[in-house]
């Protein structure tokens, strides 16, 4: 297990459970993600709402959901998915599964779409009759489609409503139903989604250019307790399906999997059987009554990135033109850190910002393992090129297994050059921040009890800008200044230094050099570049600027 650093000691302390304290008798919900676009949209992901004791009715987390439910209405979503286990048990003729079609009411309200998959828990044909009829909107039905277009299921018997695929501007969502189905077919759940492969591949090739495609379902490609999968009863099972299920994705820029079953926040890569293709895997946090501990084994195919056990959580996709924006935020379940199923719900959700990532379409995605060189992160939009030119990752956080955790570091763009005060292109950078991994034996509390810290390892970036600027030590000394810039919490830009944890503000006309210490920031007139040592993620967004 990884000891406590300074950083979680910090986080940890008396100041934070005092706001906590505080926050128990003033609940408040997450601020909205500050939009870069008119246009950027968002949508929300839950995850498995199943539950045991007789503290919430009919098997089902209604408590969590109404949560959860409020939390999405104020981040203002178009529509939320759920990715399966609706409920603990189907009940007679699957009465149960009435109560969670109640439970999205307040969603319908505020003009929000819903739509779910079954999980295990609802696996029946009974199940499957009985949630065709209660959401008719996954075939495109109903009064509660919200905007959302083209749904599509595959030609396959039995199928229709199960899985099924539904656009919402530039995003095409497809969610896999992997049990039995309405005709009784399928029962056998370790092959079910074997007949689905070409369906999926097409769902995701023929979507419009430019746009986003998202896989979720129930299982996940490799679990961290289950070892029960999308494709099987064990993580090797129907290898060649699941090999070119995953080179698809690869293939047509599917970029995430997205699944629950497994009650924690784990992101990961998976790749195929001979790592030619390889596709994120985001499992989602417990909405439920149990909270899972990870157990050995995964067949070498996975690249562990980020994790976080034992909390309630949601997700919120900023869909911003080509670059997507993924926000978990994650609440305590109301018991002192650690395993445990609890009873009853927690009366009050404290939600905390626990980790951001994302890509672009117009980005590239650069994987960094522990102590390796960021400097293999380089890009180009028109005509500006960034550079991470020093840095490495030095990160120690692990996952509960006490795998080391790469960074997937992701950059996109947004034109900007010529627009005051902009002299380059925006660009977008995400995967800098430290690794999320809150597993410690001696964690003890109401925890998470802050929002997850931005700092990074120190690196050095640099953009080029355009060379119709002059920039010369006269123009610097006239207050005519060049700087690599981030944007603020108000969104205006500022010296990227600005958002450093400590370091010494200190400005070099001329080349930067890896003896700069943090704080260091120039302009390089003879190379049209600027560049800033720097150690936070900040906003992810970097512009060279002038004043």
């Amino acid at each position: 297990m990884k000891s406590m650093n300074r950083r979680d000691f910090l986080k940890y302390s008396g100041a934070g459970l005092a706001g906590l304290t505080m926050a128990i008798h003033f609940p408040f919900l997450t601020p909205r993600r500050a939009l870069a676009a008119t246009g950027a949209w968002t949508f929300g992901v839950m995850a498995d709402t199943q539950w045991q004791s007789s503290t919430e009715p009919a098997t089902c987390a209604v408590s969590i959901i109404n949560a959860l439910n409020a939390q999405f209405i104020n981040h203002g979503v178009r529509y939320v998915i759920q990715v399966g286990d609706l409920v603990d048990s189907e009940g007679t003729a699957s009465v149960n599964l009435q109560t969670r079609a109640d439970a999205a009411s307040a969603l319908y309200s505020a003009g929000i779409g819903f739509f779910p998959l079954r999980g295990n828990h609802e696996a029946s044909q009974t199940s499957a009759n009985k949630f065709v009829s209660l959401w008719p909107q996954s075939q495109g039905n109903g009064s509660n489609i919200f905007g959302a277009t083209n749904f599509n299921s595959p030609a396959i018997a039995g199928l229709t409503g199960l899985s099924y695929s539904f656009d919402m501007d530039n995003v095409r969502s497809v969610l896999i139903d992997q049990f039995t189905r309405t005709d009784g077919s399928g029962s056998n759940n370790n092959n079910a989604v074997l007949d689905q492969t070409s369906w999926i591949d097409s769902r995701i090739s023929s979507r419009p250019a430019d746009s986003h495609a998202f896989i979720f379902s129930h299982k996940n490609l490799i679990g961290q307790n289950h070892k029960d999968v999308l494709f099987g009863s064990s993580l090797t099972a129907n290898a060649a399906a699941r090999d070119a299920f995953i080179t698809s994705l690869q293939n047509n820029g599917a970029r995430y999997q997205i699944g629950g079953h497994d009650h924690m926040h784990h992101r990961s890569l998976v790749k195929t059987s001979d790592g030619t293709a390889e596709v994120g895997q985001i499992i989602c946090s417990s909405n439920s009554y149990k909270f899972y501990t990870p157990q050995s084994g995964d067949d070498g195919r996975e690249t562990p990135l980020e994790q976080e056990l034992y909390t309630i959580g949601y997700y919120i996709y900023t869909v911003d033109g080509p670059r997507l924006y993924v926000d978990f935020y994650s609440a305590s379940n109301g018991l002192d850190y650690g395993p445990g199923d609890i009873s009853p719900a927690p009366s009050v959700f404290n939600f905390y910002l626990r980790e951001s990532f994302g890509y672009s379409l117009n980005g590239k995605q650069f994987k960094i393992a522990h102590g390796q060189s960021y400097t293999s992160v380089q890009d180009t939009f028109n005509t500006t090129t960034a550079k991470i030119l020093g840095g490495t990752n030095g990160n120690t956080e692990t996952d509960y297994l006490g795998r080391a955790l790469s960074k997937t570091v992701n950059t996109g763009w947004l034109a900007g050059s010529g627009t005051t005060p902009l002299i380059s292109d925006v660009l977008s950078l995400w995967g800098m921040a430290d690794n999320l991994s809150l597993y410690n034996a001696s964690l003890t509390g109401l925890l998470p009890n802050a929002d997850e810290s931005k700092q990074s390892d120190t690196f050095a970036l640099s953009m080029s800008y355009d060379p119709a600027v002059t920039v010369n030590s006269g123009t610097i000394n006239q207050g005519q200044v060049v700087a690599l810039s981030t944007r603020d919490a108000n969104g205006n830009w500022v010296n990227a230094v600005n958002a450093n944890f400590g370091g010494r503000k200190r400005f070099i006309l001329g080349a930067w050099n890896s003896a700069y210490p943090l704080g260091t920031y120039g302009v390089d007139p003879a190379t049209c570049t600027a560049w800033a040592v720097i150690n936070s993620a900040g906003s992810g967004q970097f512009a060279v600027t002038k004043n």
